[in-house]
């Protein structure tokens, strides 16, 4: 079987495939993130989800792709531009729920969208102290991640509530790829 490609430099993504040995090469693809006037959370999710896939296919090749997005209201929290950003979001989350968006698209070998669709998962975060704040920041985790925080890391100590899916709010929800992937004719190992 042939590998997958996966439009991704995320070393989560990653890591969930290599997990469920998953055979895959990694191309990750540059597009602009900057949401649409007026876009809702899902669409943009989706809609960079799409471009990536795009960008990175291979003609021949299944292609997988996703795009989270952290939600606040109906503010939509990118990847931090600097760690002031990231601070100014945990602030902005800090003792309240939030949205967590994963837009999932699968192309088939011949460029068709297998799978085209957005989970959204519910996140509830404890009232955070500066110093909290402060500390997870000099980690570097919020550099890279939507929202400024990652789940699997030192945040998972700000989180008193998921709703949802948790694989999800680390970026690549397996309960849609998992059978996605066996439909498409790879082998999955059962997730741990």
């Amino acid at each position: 079987m042939t590998s997958l490609v996966l439009a991704s430099a995320s070393s989560r993504r990653r890591a969930f495939l290599e997990e469920l040995g998953v055979r895959f090469e990694t191309r990750p693809a540059d597009v602009d993130e900057s949401p649409l006037p007026g876009e809702e959370p899902a669409a943009m999710a989706l809609r960079l989800a799409r471009a990536k896939a795009l960008a990175a296919r291979v003609p021949g090749r299944w292609t997988l792709a996703a795009d989270t997005v952290v939600a606040a209201d109906e503010v939509i929290l990118g990847k931090p531009v600097d760690r002031d950003d990231a601070g100014r979001m945990l602030r902005l989350l800090s003792g309240r729920r939030h949205r967590v968006v994963t837009g999932v698209v699968l192309l088939s070998p011949q460029g068709e969208a297998a799978v085209e669709e957005a989970v959204e998962t519910v996140v509830a975060f404890r009232r955070l102290e500066e110093g909290d704040i402060a500390s997870y920041l000099a980690t570097g985790e919020a550099d890279d991640k939507a929202g400024a925080y990652g789940i699997q890391g030192a945040a998972a100590a700000f989180v008193t509530e998921v709703l949802g899916s948790h694989s999800n709010v680390v970026g690549l929800p397996l309960e849609i790829v998992v059978p996605a992937l066996r439909q498409a004719g790879f082998e999955v190992a059962n997730p741990t």
